[in-house]
Parts: structure tokens; C-alpha cells; sequence
């Protein structure tokens, strides 16, 4: 067939081929395509901007928010928050030492504070970022990769807000993990275990209503019983989402009254506050669990965000979901070491269900309200043992890397991911990780911010339940942009009040096969 021959298509019409004017030496020196046959062009208008084309920790999707940024949240953590935290963490520390009898234990001691105190000299005189000291940690080399690869050079308030903050944590941590006697310290421990002493209003309001067995009445309908689960269950996901307010990294100097508010359960607060939700997939959310128990039930997982009340609320919306049958097995990811001041540890888990169970938190309730936090404690305790209900721990949750990364920084633990049914995301921090921590329009749909958490072969299922404590907000819908706007307008603080949440869902890729490159 020569150059210039018409091609016929599946007995179409002849489609023009290309065709090249010839030079002196036979080598074609331009080519025309005759484009007759296509349709016209369109003015095509972006719907958001994705800047810069070159996506990675230290260039994010949209636009990075940094310390030096005076407009944003970030700002004021970087300058204030954080030194304020790792202040109060030197004071716990030094209380400990003053506890201390044996030397080395006190020397080693007296050291992790020195250690601290270069920490705050670094902080608060936005020192470089250096690389992560060898500890023994199974996350060393993926902070140091990431540190060499995009932070070369880069301090406390020109890095990525996220970054600096996560890094920041992992220099406390270095602190203790580097020490003889010290390796497991948990400077907020002792903030955590007394926030959920002072919230027993809220804890025997759940107690009390969850400590028998989960039954629907034997006399009303099958339609009566499906609505009144559908009802359990969005009331019980609304419990789960505004148990998050009581964030000790944001409250740092709670009253009692304070946190009462905060953690007010009753049904009525419930219909009033689910107009703050306002990116509200709750409905959608629920066909998507129902439609597990068809399947027979499956697999949820939780990847967790606050010790304390919050975890607290998490168990008991996991204990609806065993006993309800929508789910067979449930899986906890919580941080290995302390991080963003309240988040979970196994230390932390284990003291929630052995106070429960065994402890005297609570020495002005009944002894009614006493037992039924055991019977509630005792319950969960067993389904640890039958292994319906599993923690575990992943280094990968303590890095300064965002959930884009996941698939290809920890591609065991995102193949691990891809075989739950459904993963529930906790949190402020969380959200954060899955957006990238951007300057994304709010209006951007939730499967496009979250980049390969959606859209990565094998992604699960994703819902972030997050009440909004920080400047990144995306998936309100078509009119988000003008709701961002009239709520800056109108309370300029939404944005970091904890007043507003979302409950955002991405049906990601669960059926396609995970490879990894």
C-alpha cells in the first residue's frame, strides 16, 4: 500500500492517512493530518486547577499550606502550637524525673529532656530539617528518603505544613527511642488517661444504652426493624463522627463543662448538629454497609485517630456492627509510638478496655453505671479473643508521607487495605493525609482529592468521618465553592472551630487487581 492510499476502517468510509511532502533525499519533511472527519473543537473549561503537573510531598495537587502562610492554621501551629505542646511535654517529662529513685534511670532521663531542649531551640528557631537518627524504627528510612529526596534544605515554616508538624513528632519520639530506659515514654499520657476520667456523662450515656446485646423487638414488622437499624446505625455514625471534638493537640486546657459539651450524645443534639455535616454521604454510606450483610458480611476496618472518649465512641459503633451482622471482623490501625498528642497507641487501647473492665475511673457513678461500662468492657475484650476484633499497627501511620503514597511507600499495607470490605478514616489528621493538605477548592469531588486512595487499582472503600479542625475542606458538591465563601464571610474561624464535619465516601476500586511498580 503506498503513503497516500485511503485506509478503510471495518467497511467504513476511507479515512485520509497522512500525508508528508517529500524532500531530495526521500525523507518526508512535513506532515499534514486532515482532520475533516473529526468533531470541532471545544472550549473546554477546567473545573479546578491542578497545579503544579508534578505531584509530590513538597508539591502537592493544589497549592501547599506552610508555616510562613499568616492567613492559615498552619501558622499558628507552627508558631504557637507546637512549641506550647512540646512545652507542656517537657513539663511531663520532668515530672517523671522527679519520680525517679534509680541513677540510670534518672541520668537517662535528664538526657531525653536535653534532647527536648534542642528539639524547642529547633522549633522555635525554624531550624533546618534533619534527617531521623537511627532508632531501631521501622519507619527510619522512609522519613530520611522523603527528607533527602524533597526536603533538602527546608525548615520548620517552609515546609508543607503537614510534613513540618508529622516531623516534629517524630523528633519527640527520637528523644526517648534513642535512650536506655525511656524507648516507650508517652509524654501524653498521662493528658489522655485524664480527659476520658473527666467525660463519665458522655461515657455512661453510651454505657447504659449499649451494655445488653444489641435486639430488635420481636413484634414489629421486617420493614420496622430494617428502618429502625438504618436509624441506629445514622445516629451511631454521628456518635462515632463528633466523638473526635475532644482533640488534646486543639483543647489543650479543657474544663469539665467544657468537655461535657463537647461530647453531648443525646439524640436531639444529634438532628441539631447534622446540619453542620456538610458534606453528608451518611445515606450512601449506609447502602454501602447494608449491602455487606447481603454479601454475607465482611470485613471493616478503622484507621483511628484520638485515644480516649473518641475510641471510645469508635468501639461502640464497632460493637452495633459485630452484633448487627454488618460486619464479621473488624480492624483497628492505631500509631506505634505517641503522635499528634492524643492519637492511639496499643498502650492506650489496652488501658480503655482494662479501666472498663477493671478500673475505679469513675468513683461518683452508680453502681449500676459501673457495671454496665464492664459488661460493655468485657464484651469487646472477647471479641478480641474470638479475633472479630483485631489492632493492629503499621510504621507507614507515622510518617511525614500523605495517604497519596500509600500504595507505593507501603505497598504491604495498602494490599492489606484492598482486602477490607470498607475502610472508615478518623479524624482531622487522617483527612489531611487523604487530601494532601491543600489549597483544593472545596468543591472538588472527594474521589478526585483523595488522588490513589480512589483511583489506584485495588483502592477499598473509603469514608472519612472528620469533623473540620484545619484549612483543607473538599467534597461539599456542586455549590461547595459557595458555601466556603459565605461561611468565610459569615464565621471566619469554620474552618478550625470543630462546629463542622463531613462524612465523605469514595467507592475507590475494590474489585481490580493491586500492582505495584
Amino acid at each position: 500500500m503506498s503513503a497516500n492510499t485511503d485506509v478503510h476502517v471495518n467497511g467504513n468510509p476511507p479515512v485520509p492517512r497522512a500525508t508528508a511532502a517529500p524532500t531530495s533525499s526521500g525523507a518526508p519533511s512535513r506532515v499534514t493530518l486532515h482532520l475533516g472527519h473529526l468533531p470541532s473543537k471545544k472550549d473546554i473549561k477546567a473545573p479546578w486547577p491542578r497545579t503544579p503537573s508534578r505531584v509530590d510531598p513538597n508539591n502537592p495537587p493544589w497549592p501547599a499550606f506552610r508555616g510562613y502562610h499568616e492567613y492559615s492554621f498552619a501558622h499558628a501551629t507552627m508558631g504557637v502550637r507546637l512549641p506550647t505542646i512540646l512545652g507542656k511535654a517537657i513539663d511531663d517529662t520532668s515530672r517523671t524525673l522527679n519520680e525517679q529513685s534509680a541513677e540510670d534511670r534518672v541520668i537517662d532521663l535528664v538526657e531525653c529532656l536535653e534532647r527536648m531542649d534542642a528539639l524547642m531551640a529547633d522549633l522555635s528557631g525554624n531550624a533546618k530539617l534533619r534527617p531521623i537518627i537511627d532508632d531501631g524504627e521501622g519507619d527510619v528510612a522512609l522519613w530520611n528518603k522523603e527528607i533527602a529526596k524533597y526536603f533538602q534544605g527546608k525548615d520548620f515554616m517552609n515546609a508543607p505544613w503537614l510534613f513540618a508538624e508529622a516531623y516534629k513528632y517524630r523528633r519527640l519520639h527520637e528523644c526517648f527511642s534513642v535512650s536506655k530506659h525511656w524507648k516507650d515514654y508517652d509524654v501524653f499520657y498521662r493528658q489522655k488517661c485524664d480527659t476520658f476520667s473527666r467525660s463519665s456523662d458522655a461515657v455512661f450515656e453510651l454505657s447504659m444504652r449499649f451494655a445488653e446485646p444489641f435486639r430488635q423487638s420481636e413484634t414489629i414488622s421486617d420493614e420496622e426493624k430494617a428502618e429502625a437499624e438504618r436509624l441506629m446505625f445514622l445516629e451511631l455514625t454521628q456518635v462515632c463522627l463528633w466523638g473526635n471534638s475532644t482533640d488534646l493537640s486543639l483543647l489543650i486546657n479543657m474544663t469539665e463543662e467544657q468537655i461535657k459539651s463537647l461530647q453531648s450524645t443525646g439524640g436531639d443534639h444529634l438532628a441539631a448538629t447534622e446540619k453542620n455535616i456538610l458534606g453528608n454521604h451518611l445515606n450512601q454510606l449506609w447502602d454501602s454497609v447494608k449491602d455487606l450483610r447481603e454479601k454475607t458480611g465482611g470485613r471493616i476496618d478503622f484507621v483511628l485517630d484520638n485515644a480516649g472518649f473518641e475510641l471510645y465512641c469508635d468501639c461502640v459503633y464497632a460493637d452495633f456492627l459485630i452484633q448487627s451482622g454488618l460486619a464479621k471482623q473488624v480492624r483497628f490501625h492505631g500509631k506505634r509510638y505517641p503522635w499528634f498528642v492524643s492519637d492511639v497507641t496499643r498502650k492506650d487501647w489496652e488501658w480503655l478496655l482494662n479501666t472498663m473492665v477493671y478500673g475505679h475511673l469513675f468513683p461518683k457513678a452508680t453502681e449500676a453505671e459501673r457495671e454496665s461500662l464492664r459488661r460493655l468492657g468485657a464484651r469487646w475484650k472477647q471479641y478480641e479473643k474470638d479475633g472479630r476484633w483485631v489492632y493492629e499497627q503499621h510504621p507507614f501511620w507515622c510518617t511525614g508521607y500523605t495517604f497519596w503514597d500509600l500504595h507505593s511507600e507501603a505497598p504491604d499495607l495498602f494490599l492489606h487495605l484492598s482486602r477490607s470490605d470498607l475502610v472508615f478514616f478518623k479524624g482531622d489528621l487522617n483527612h489531611r493525609k487523604l487530601t494532601y493538605d491543600c489549597a483544593a477548592p472545596a468543591s472538588t469531588p472527594f474521589d478526585v482529592a483523595i488522588g490513589p486512595m480512589a483511583s489506584a487499582p485495588g483502592a477499598p472503600k473509603v469514608c472519612s468521618l472528620r469533623t473540620i479542625k484545619s484549612d483543607v475542606v473538599v467534597g461539599l458538591g456542586d455549590d461547595g465553592d459557595t458555601i466556603a465563601e459565605k461561611l468565610d464571610k459569615e464565621e471566619s474561624g469554620w474552618k478550625i472551630s470543630g462546629k463542622y464535619a463531613v462524612v465523605l465516601l469514595s467507592e475507590g476500586r475494590p474489585g481490580e487487581k493491586v500492582r505495584f511498580t
